[in-house]
């Protein structure tokens, strides 16, 4: 999967949001555009290409203040929409520069 579909997509407003992510982002109080803009300046930190119904993708990014969020996006290839199915602020102690999951 690439990122700049998905950014693609995001411009376009072809974007979907899983119930899960909405309820994510008011949990951690996060806003739509910053979500996005994060994605934008962001970077895939991990694959799903297995997951169904579309592969899937871990993104960094931050938001307006700099602050890290986590993304996790599939997209669409028939019809270049893509899906948010969830996004919340990393844990520190759960991430290793926000990239590396911390083995327990």
């Amino acid at each position: 999967m690439k990122l700049s579909e998905i950014v693609e997509a995001i411009r376009k407003s072809l974007v979907k949001i899983t119930d899960h992510a909405d309820e994510e982002a008011v949990d951690d109080s996060l806003m739509y555009d910053e979500i996005y803009y994060s994605v934008i300046h962001g970077e895939i930190i991990d694959d799903y290409p297995d997951d169904k119904p579309y592969p899937s993708c871990l993104i960094l990014g931050r938001n307006f203040s700099g602050e890290p969020i986590h993304s996790v996006w599939g997209y669409n290839q028939e019809n270049q929409w893509a899906v948010l199915i969830t996004v919340y602020r990393p844990d520190p102690d759960r991430w290793i520069n926000w990239k590396v999951r911390v083995k327990r």
